[in-house]
């Protein structure tokens, strides 16, 4: 249905993507909408094969309801109070490292991405998109930060690190190592298991699908590039593949580093151990690393590269606090020294007036991908949201008032509330009781100064309401698309004051600044990136249900204004 004010509902979408003549409506209520999915969203040319990528009509605006009705005339009203990007799931990605098991990818499909070459050069190019906004679109309010929710790195390597934090503060990257003048990863192993773009391979799925053939493809996608930076403060979370290798297994393996900058990596094993092999890092069960990174089969020799070894958590951190890592600021994107020991990884920092920002860290070193929040966490969390507001509600449900400067809230992590269910112990805290994102829900709903949840993890776009006891105790879970994987989405998000008791969250989806298609031989960055975003649509994994329903997407997440 289409409300009074001519935008479309959630009720009325019933999940379909697109609604005739919704985007001019939204575009009515927009401020600007340059350079967002309410303009242009990438579509397929074709529904079958490989398809080419075109600009398709923008998304519209969906009003979410489902915590509290939105009232008539609050566009006239409204004023922003915040305004940020969220990136998350950059994944970060060194192709060639020893320490990866892309055969894997036919029973773990993030083992390996057909596009992941490309990875660096299409983050610069959504870096370009943020700087080139002109403000959130229906605030018009500048951008106060971008804030990256995790799995920054593929595989906490340390090259990948310095490639994360080069592009977001600025400068050359040359996303290469090993050899400098030839890729040894495996799209150059002439084995069929994977995409060789120089040439299609018998047995090859990919060719199979319609991959093209693009040789020099590689080279291209080692040279060095310019990436323009951020040009506003940008803050990290910690993700489960910042701190463990390839985001899966138990951090601390004896002589794991030598796995990383050794020579041997292997490319192919035989069905019966690969299925073994899967099967193991797929359930956190006991996984012998020896054999996953060596030991029988197809295997390819590889130059040795020291900056391949993996940081930890305390070095990770130590990175960020780094003066010449500190590009747009703010010194130390979030981290103080206080968490320089790597042990507590979480802070606050201020979004805008009146409202603070918490960065969780939702990971455990144990092992598996999913994750959990340690007792003494959830202790801090819940102490930071008690003395932030006036009025908060203790664990029977009974309301509670202090004397307390009020504050609104908005929690960012890696993990979202329903992949927080991996309760194994921490070796940072190896004692203490981890507990799971209901619980962690049944707390945040305590509090009326909570206004989202903001994660990522999953690797899709999905908005989920979380009510409370009363209206005012209701808060929205914020869950966005990876980079890595299609749509290969970021999010702004922008809170204003509806000044009639209610906030308005408005969340818009962004693409990367490159062409929905680009002549396979151009190898400017552009191009590059975008092929890299083909690349993903036409992934043999792809799973397009990642893309989510309108109600995921453009939305304005109607909340109440606990200070009013």
């Amino acid at each position: 249905m289409i409300s009074r004010r001519g935008f479309v509902t959630a009720t009325g979408l019933a999940g379909l993507g697109l609604l005739i003549g919704a985007p001019a409506a939204s575009a009515k209520r927009a401020v600007s909408t340059a350079g967002t999915t309410l303009e242009t969203v990438a579509t397929p040319v074709t529904t079958s094969g490989y398809t080419r990528l075109t600009a398709g009509p923008g998304w519209p605006l969906v009003v979410r309801e489902d915590l509290v009705a939105g009232r008539s005339g609050r566009d006239d009203r409204r004023t922003g109070l915040g305004s940020f990007v969220q990136f998350t799931d950059l994944h970060i990605t060194d192709t060639e490292s020893p320490a990866r098991f892309e055969y894997l990818h036919p029973l773990i499909s993030s083992a390996h991405r057909p596009q992941e070459t490309l990875g660096t050069v299409a983050t610069a190019a959504l870096i370009r998109r943020v700087n080139g906004l002109r403000g959130g679109p229906f605030t018009g309010r500048a951008l106060d930060f971008v804030m990256t929710t995790g799995d920054n790195t593929d595989n906490h390597e340390q090259l990948e690190l310095d490639w994360f934090l080069g592009l977001l503060n600025g400068g050359t990257i040359v996303p290469n190592s090993g050899d400098p003048y030839r890729y040894e990863g495996v799209q150059a192993s002439g084995s069929p298991t994977y995409w060789n773009p120089a040439g299609p391979l018998r047995g090859d799925d990919y060719t199979a699908k319609g991959f093209p053939t693009i040789p020099g493809l590689l080279a291209a996608a080692g040279a060095g590039f310019t990436s323009p930076g951020l040009d506003i403060p940008w803050y990290c979370t910690f993700g489960n593949h910042d701190d463990s290798v390839v985001g899966s297994l138990p951090e601390g393996i004896p002589g794991i580093e030598y796995w990383y900058t050794g020579a041997y990596k292997v490319i192919g094993k035989d069905e019966s151990t690969t299925r073994k092999l899967a099967a193991a890092v797929s359930s956190g069960g006991s996984v012998p690393v020896a054999e996953l990174f060596g030991g029988s089969g197809t295997i390819r020799e590889v130059t040795p590269d020291p900056r391949r070894k993996p940081f930890t958590t305390a070095e990770f951190v130590q990175a960020h606090l780094d003066a010449a890592n500190t590009g747009p600021g703010p010194e130390g994107h979030g981290f103080t020294g206080g968490n320089a020991d790597g042990v507590d990884v979480y802070y606050t920092f201020r979004i805008a007036p009146g409202i603070t920002g918490i960065s969780l860290d939702t990971t455990t070193l144990a092992g598996l991908a999913d994750g959990s929040i340690g007792l003494s966490q959830y202790s801090w969390v819940e102490k930071t949201l008690t003395r932030g507001s006036s009025t908060y509600y203790d664990f029977w449900g009974n309301k509670v008032t202090h004397d307390v400067t009020d504050e609104l809230f908005i929690l960012f992590s890696h993990h979202t509330s329903d992949t927080m269910g991996n309760t194994l112990p921490d070796s940072r805290h190896p004692l203490e009781p981890r507990l799971t994102g209901e619980a962690f829900v049944a707390l945040l709903q305590r509090f009326p100064n909570v206004l989202a949840w903001v994660n990522g993890h999953t690797h899709l776009n999905k908005i989920t309401a979380h009510p409370g006891k009363t209206p005012a105790q209701g808060f929205w879970e914020i869950n966005t698309a990876s980079h890595v994987d299609f749509p290969q989405h970021a999010r702004i998000i922008e809170v204003a004051d509806n000044a009639d008791g209610t906030l308005s969250l408005f969340t818009t989806l962004i693409e990367a600044d490159s062409p929905y298609a680009a002549d396979y031989g151009d190898t400017s960055p552009a191009a590059l990136a975008s092929m890299y975003r083909e690349f993903s649509y036409n992934d043999i994994h792809v799973d397009l249900a990642r893309v989510g329903a309108a109600g995921d997407h453009n939305t304005e997440l109607l909340v109440v204004n606990p200070l009013r």
